[in-house]
């Protein structure tokens, strides 16, 4: 795979640092175009939260919003205020509705709250009765059992014309549990109990469908979709091709390159005996930077699974970690890897267009998704932008 990276505008803090961060925008910005084309006719949101999953709410928020995005999600209000200004004209949802004390929020940064519960919807009309009328939405549990009013609770409110004029939810929303497989007999469930829901608000938006969901076809768009790992070039379906383009590439510097003799051990633990004489690469990068201790190559848990370690990419090949992650440290051996074309200095990349993202995350017995959103604020962070 080709690395599409360009680095000649990059500040010379960002060559320096010992772990650094390559934020593809234009790639960010494509993937969004491709999932809101998937939507069909229903439009697209684009999911900024958890700091546009670790790559920079600012720059990432400004460019989905250029790109034609006029809905955006966030989790908490205080990522919606900063959102703002990159987003100017855009509706800004909310994810954890409105609790005492943060109703500032909503009302000086024009945010939506989502409301989830009795106890949220009573707040948000004392809130209104204060500060005047102000859009609202609402989130139906459809079976998740994460938040969300019940199906018969929000038919019921539906029903109640003696509720106040001041409640004006521009949207009702459900999540779907199990779209990542498309076989789960759940996302059908869900579907059926959302159309109810979706029947008795008539003429209020509905949205059921992040990126999975995006991906079980046009019955599941409704009226606005949510893509969010996808836009950032994770897979959003399990044990389909992922057609996103990468967005990102994580790299950790090489502080040493040290001889081993075979027999001799590595890292903590010495979980790692060597079996032959190696080279190894000491990188600046450990578990405080997000690169996970379960994807060590030995000395975890995971390991006596069958499944294997994670592996860096350097000069055109895959180099395994080798022993224990630590907390600032990871070894990788590049043995295999021609002496001549590495040195002290160079990079590793970490996951990227070479090593994918997803790749990593299930050596390290996860997802995508938490794997980019535990990138930790020790990287420098670079923004690729040429189109």
């Amino acid at each position: 795979m080709t690395d599409a990276f360009d680095f000649s505008e990059a500040s010379d803090e960002f060559l320096a640092a010992a772990t650094r961060l390559t934020v593809d925008l234009n790639a960010v910005a494509s993937n969004w175009r491709d999932m809101a084309k998937r939507s069909g006719r229903a439009r697209a949101a684009a999911v900024v939260k958890a700091d546009a999953y670790g790559l920079g709410i600012e720059d990432v928020g400004r460019t989905l919003y250029h790109a034609g995005a006029r809905d955006f999600f966030v989790a908490v209000p205080a990522e919606g205020a900063t959102l703002r200004p990159y987003a100017p004209e855009a509706r800004i949802f909310v994810l954890s509705g409105i609790w005492p004390g943060s109703e500032h929020f909503f009302f000086d940064y024009d945010l939506v709250p989502v409301l989830a519960s009795e106890e949220q919807l009573a707040f948000w009309m004392s809130a209104v009765a204060e500060h005047g009328d102000h859009p609202c939405a609402l989130h139906v549990d459809t079976g998740f059992n994460r938040l969300g009013l019940s199906v018969e609770d929000a038919l019921a409110l539906a029903d109640d014309v003696s509720r106040p004029a001041s409640f004006s939810p521009v949207l009702v929303l459900s999540h779907l549990a199990c779209a990542d497989n498309p076989t789960s007999p759940m996302n059908r469930q869900q579907l059926e109990s959302f159309r109810r829901v979706s029947a008795a608000f008539e003429g209020i938006d509905s949205s059921l469908s992040a990126s999975a969901g995006i991906f079980l076809g046009p019955e599941y768009h409704f009226d606005l979709t949510r893509p969010g790992i996808a836009v950032y070039g994770g897979e959003a379906v399990n044990g389909a091709p992922n057609p996103m383009r990468p967005t990102v590439k994580a790299e950790a510097r090489i502080l040493q390159i040290r001889e081993a003799k075979a027999g001799e051990c590595v890292s903590y633990g010495a979980s790692l005996k060597l079996a032959r004489d190696s080279r190894l690469a000491i990188a600046a990068a450990g578990y405080a930077d997000g690169y996970q201790r379960s994807a060590s190559g030995s000395g975890v848990a995971l390991r006596q699974t069958g499944i294997a370690g994670a592996c860096g990419f350097i000069a055109g090949h895959k180099v395994p970690v080798a022993g224990r992650v630590t907390m600032d440290i990871t070894i990788f051996d590049v043995t295999d890897v021609p002496a001549n074309t590495i040195a002290v200095g160079d990079y590793i990349e970490l996951f990227g267009p070479n090593m994918p993202l997803d790749e990593v995350a299930r050596a390290a017995g996860t997802i995508g998704y938490e794997l980019l959103t535990s990138v930790g604020l020790r990287y420098e962070r670079h923004y690729n932008e040429t189109d």
